[in-house]
């Protein structure tokens, strides 16, 4: 009697739905479905190394992907570039007057399996938390049962960017058996060198402009907002790196008999990186600044993203952050000057009593769609030379050693520019329109991401706007060691791109 009160119930909630309500309901079910099926494939995927050092690693993740891309029907063609070639995936859509081109990365960041806990990077596993932040792995067979959306993949590349790949392939497949598809024509670019700048990149659009031409660009990676709410991305901050190295004696030199008397290059430099700073974090290179205007009406569309400085300062473990703008969002709109990493002599245990030979220091500049790279790079230049510094390009000579006291060797390379898009264009409506039909209300939206992805060549060359639809969680570990990907997001990923797939463009 029970079970018949129960099917009557249900059935007067169904005759109460919309036509809508019940799609949405039947999408909604087939996500769970789908997600669940693709784990193993999900877990195979990430089991293939993809560092970009390594070609014959990429080139079984290409050979991996390619039939995976096949296997939804899509024709696939090898564009070649002067490094390793990008991979078009196309597919086709009766009656569609329109082309999304979709981004996905394939590659992944070096590793260190000593600084990981699990047998090795490239080998997947599954974990669930425990106390104090720590993680314990699980047996993959956990996922047979229930699944808590807490667990963990734990590898590198399962969040960036692997994870979002294999939502998209379970998206496809689960409107497939729905019976639904696009209503725009699909173009997939995989890009297997992200990690190392895709230095290839701007040549191969402007070779490749006819195959890669489209209406638009969906961006498939980063993570969304720290709220882990539904995210999009209208841009990116563009980088250059800068690697800048000052010199001491010839080798290096007994402290005691030359401390006093010889130069300490890692002085030097240390005296060089704070000229160029404030106490505030602020660049005081004349001009560094410039062009970049923060409307009042563009600081109201900053405050809408609910970021809370107080967290993020907790998170980060630091006291305040420093002062450009007024707060995080308003921050990622000025380009940056940030130092990567130092070098000089030895430290801990192998520290030894020299005045070291050289000392040396990466820099990163994050770029904003208003700031010329190059004219960031001499401005640099230019103070340097302000401050008394002969620079070279090489090794300085033994001429140059003898005539000038400060000398500092100076490259850059400049990976790609920034680019931003209006949110009222037709991708941001259509992309809102897809969240807001899939998750019942509008997502946040984020003018300006803090990373840097190569997308400028596209927007650039092709000249269509582009829009980032994140989906991995913000706790991810992204280039850390211990890199993973939330299950729940798996899961809201796949629902998420079912979204945009079945969503019409008008």
């Amino acid at each position: 009697m029970k079970h018949l009160t129960f099917l009557i119930v249900i059935f007067f909630i169904i005759q109460t739905l919309d036509a809508q309500s019940l799609e949405k309901l039947k999408l909604d079910a087939l996500a769970i479905k789908y997600a669940r099926q693709s784990l193993p494939e999900y877990r195979e995927f990430l089991s293939i190394p993809c560092d970009a050092h390594f070609p014959a690693d990429l080139e079984k993740n290409r050979t991996w992907i390619e039939n995976a891309f096949r296997k939804r029907n899509f024709t696939i063609k090898r564009l070649p570039t002067k490094g390793f070639d990008l991979v078009l995936a196309e597919r086709q859509h009766k009656g569609a007057t329109k082309t999304v081109l979709f981004y996905v990365q394939v590659d992944g960041q070096p590793v260190d399996p000593t600084k990981w806990e699990q047998p090795h990077p490239f080998t997947p596993v599954l974990k669930k938390p425990i106390v104090d932040g720590k993680w314990e792995i699980i047996p993959w067979e956990s996922l047979d049962g229930e699944i808590d959306m807490e667990w963990r993949v734990f590898a590198r590349a399962a969040a960036d960017a692997k994870g979002p790949i294999n939502m998209l392939l379970a998206a496809l497949d689960a409107i497939a058996e729905a019976g639904l598809s696009p209503n725009y024509n699909m173009k997939i670019i995989m890009d297997f060198e992200e990690e190392l700048g895709s230095p290839n990149l701007p040549d191969a659009v402007k070779v490749h402009r006819d195959a890669l031409k489209s209406d638009m660009l969906v961006i498939l990676d980063g993570p969304m907002h720290v709220s882990n709410k539904p995210t999009l991305v209208f841009g990116a901050r563009g980088i250059a790196t800068m690697r800048l190295t000052t010199f001491g004696p010839r080798v290096p030199q007994h402290s005691g008999h030359y401390g006093n008397y010889a130069p300490n290059p890692a002085l030097l430099l240390a005296q060089l990186l704070a000229s160029m700073k404030d106490d505030n974090g602020r660049v005081i290179i004349p001009g560094y600044y410039d062009g970049v205007e923060l409307s009042d009406d563009v600081k109201k569309i900053l405050a809408q993203t609910p970021d809370s400085d107080a967290d993020i300062m907790r998170k980060l473990g630091i006291a305040e952050f420093d002062n450009i703008g007024n707060n995080y969002q308003e921050s990622i709109q000025y380009p940056s000057l940030n130092i990567r990493g130092l070098s000089s002599g030895w430290v801990g245990s192998q520290a030894r009593t020299i005045v070291p030979d050289v000392a040396v220091a990466n820099l990163d500049i994050r770029l904003v769609k208003e700031s010329d790279p190059e004219r960031l790079i001499k401005l640099i230049r230019k103070h340097i030379e302000a401050q008394g510094f002969h620079i070279i390009e090489n090794e300085p000579t033994e001429e140059e050693r003898l005539t000038y006291p400060k000398l500092v060797s100076m490259g850059y390379d400049i990976s790609y520019a920034a680019f931003r898009t209006d949110y009222d264009t037709e991708i941001g409506q259509w992309l809102d329109r897809a969240y807001t039909r899939t998750f019942g209300s509008s997502p946040i939206r984020i003018r300006t991401g803090g990373g840097s992805i190569p997308i400028s060549p596209f927007v650039t060359t092709l000249g269509i706007p582009a829009v980032i639809a994140p989906s991995v969680n913000a706790d991810d570990n992204q280039h850390s060691p211990n890199e993973n990907l939330r299950l729940g997001n798996y899961f809201e990923g796949v629902r998420a791109y079912m979204g945009i797939l079945v969503e019409p463009l008008k």
